[in-house]
């Protein structure tokens, strides 16, 4: 699976002029999970992190390659919790490697979509969370009392990690957190829309789209991703449509 791997590496190449922290995986340091969504209220917050107006953006790419993806860590560019006194702009980007999607069409399709939705799985103690999928953003509401608890990323990250690699399919997750008030968010807002419209592109696939170029409303996704129009017309000619 390397339908998103110019995506991997445009957002890696972002991070190479940036100052930057990681940690390797250690899930003893895994934030406290509650299990259920938590409702943090405005006078119990400390800060928004990706709040209206402030750069915000979230997404998800897997690849089978493990020069792009080789181990589980987590990435912090920017300040981290306890040194963020006000609303600040927000990105949460998870790079993953996966196994076993190079199989049946269908079945890779689906995995995709459990690891995907790893990310409603996890509600850190302390740490709202609040997702806009039609915008691409990820805001998240830090209560003061976590703070105090001395809540950061490295271990907000191990909790994601712990989550993401429940599933089979999942061999290393990269965990990156942007907090630089100074990062291209605008650029990174691009790289979600493209990742979900990736995504989006091989639902339709799966469901058997026609294989006419001339009349698919997705050519362009297809031309400009390496290996999406071999994908699409393998599919398609598993059904009743002719390759033209």
């Amino acid at each position: 699976m390397e339908l998103y791997n110019s995506l991997i590496s445009s957002t890696l190449d972002m991070l190479k002029s940036k100052k930057q922290k990681s940690w390797d995986y250690n899930p003893r340091k895994s934030w406290k999970d509650l299990g259920v969504a938590e409702l943090i209220l405005q006078s119990e917050a400390a800060y928004e992190l990706g709040a209206t107006g402030l750069g915000s953006a979230n997404y998800v790419c897997v690849t089978s390659n493990s020069e792009l993806v080789n181990k589980d860590q987590v990435i912090l560019c920017g300040p981290d919790l306890d040194k963020i006194k006000k609303n600040n702009p927000f990105a949460r980007i998870v790079l993953i490697r996966g196994g076993m999607l190079d199989g049946d069409d269908d079945e890779v399709y689906q995995a995709l979509k459990n690891i995907e939705f790893s990310k409603y799985h996890v509600y850190p103690d302390g740490y709202m969370v609040r997702m806009s999928p039609e915008s691409h953003r990820e805001q998240i509401r830090v209560g003061k009392k976590a703070i105090k608890q001395g809540i950061n990323f490295e271990a907000i990250g191990n909790r994601y990690i712990a989550e993401y690699k429940k599933d089979a399919n999942v061999i290393n997750v990269t965990v990156i957190f942007i907090t630089d008030p100074d990062f291209d968010y605008a650029t990174l807002t691009d790289n979600a829309k493209k990742t979900d419209k990736l995504t989006s592109t091989l639902c339709h696939i799966m469901e058997g789209l026609p294989t006419d170029c001339t009349v698919c409303q997705l050519k362009d996704i297809c031309d400009e991703v390496e290996g999406m129009k071999e994908l699409h017309f393998g599919v398609g000619d598993k059904g009743t449509n002719e390759h033209h």
